[in-house]
């Protein structure tokens, strides 16, 4: 009986070279470690050679394993154009993490233009701490992911500033004199409650923490309750119940990068990347009271969205 490659171990070991490694490459094919390493080793089998050693904590590719990962792109490319001629294409996904903030005004609407740009792929979605998100990077949990904060790693495209709002309650009232101001904000760490207390601290004005939460409607039930001001990425949309104060001093806005992890291909990136700059654009622009806004786009496949802590 002849030797056979056989597809699925192929793209295993497409996914350890493009992930960095086993767990990775596990991760981004939901897979178990253990599956992957099979698949490797049947590889191996197959071929008679050697293909991934060890090196240090990690892992590499053999100079065999190199010249098999050429082949294996190839075969692959080939594999799934064929059954995409037939219509029977496997469905990619693209998983997109995000902070709420972030996330508020722009999924629903990004989801509804990354099926018009990358229509062979399934979106879905993760909320979830800043913090967190930057180690599913690392880990291969999620392709890409939304984070407020500049783009200083060459992962990272800019996509534009976030102006920043103060909010409270109708009838809260600032504090007279020397009182502290009380700032409703997410658990530390966290990038918007960093620039509201710089921003109160620059101008001298005394600021304490009221109220603290770990996801973004326990923020707005806290300032909606009168316990503080929250400094807010709303896009223009003022969140129900609440209002804008101008008595506090204005923040410098805070700058939208879109990471990619090692490995993804930079076309989904900048075609995600550009999608986004039209949006922020379109949704920065003045606009009626989030009670007043027609309901998301209606789309003809729904992602998938995990909602985790936090902003």
């Amino acid at each position: 009986m002849g030797h056979t490659l056989d597809i699925a171990p192929l793209r295993s070991l497409v996914a350890v070279a493009d992930c960095g490694g086993f767990q990775r490459a596990a991760t981004s094919l939901h897979l178990s470690q253990a599956a992957v390493s099979q698949h490797v080793r049947r590889l191996e089998a197959v071929t008679g050679r050697t293909l991934v050693e060890r090196a240090g904590r990690g892992s590499r590719l053999t100079p065999d394993g190199e010249r098999l990962l050429a082949q294996a792109r190839r075969l692959l490319a080939i594999h799934d154009e064929t059954l995409r001629e037939f219509g029977r294409g496997a469905e990619r996904s693209v998983v997109i993490g995000s902070t709420e903030h972030a996330a508020a005004q722009l999924l629903p609407h990004l989801a509804a233009a990354l099926e018009r740009s990358l229509p062979d792929h399934a979106i879905r979605f993760r909320l979830d701490r800043g913090s967190q998100l930057r180690e599913r990077l690392d880990g291969g949990g999620v392709d890409l992911a939304l984070l407020l904060g500049p783009a200083d790693d060459p992962r990272a495209i800019h996509i534009g500033e976030l102006e920043l709002v103060w909010y409270s309650s109708p009838l809260w009232q600032r504090p007279a004199g020397p009182d502290p101001v009380p700032v409703v904000a997410f658990d530390h760490p966290c990038a918007l409650r960093t620039r509201a207390l710089e921003t109160l601290s620059a101008h001298a004005i005394p600021a304490v923490i009221g109220a603290e939460a770990i996801q973004l409607a326990g923020v707005q039930a806290a300032v909606g309750a009168g316990l503080g001001v929250a400094l807010m990425a709303t896009l223009s949309q003022t969140p129900e119940g609440l209002v804008a104060r101008d008595d506090l001093p204005a923040p410098r806005p805070l700058p939208l990068a879109v990471w990619s992890r090692q490995g993804l291909a930079e076309t989904i990136s900048w075609r995600v990347a550009e999608a986004l700059r039209g949006l922020l654009a379109e949704r920065a622009a003045p606009g009626p009271a989030a009670a007043d806004l027609d309901p998301a786009p209606k789309l003809n496949r729904v992602p998938t969205t995990e909602l985790a802590k936090g902003a």
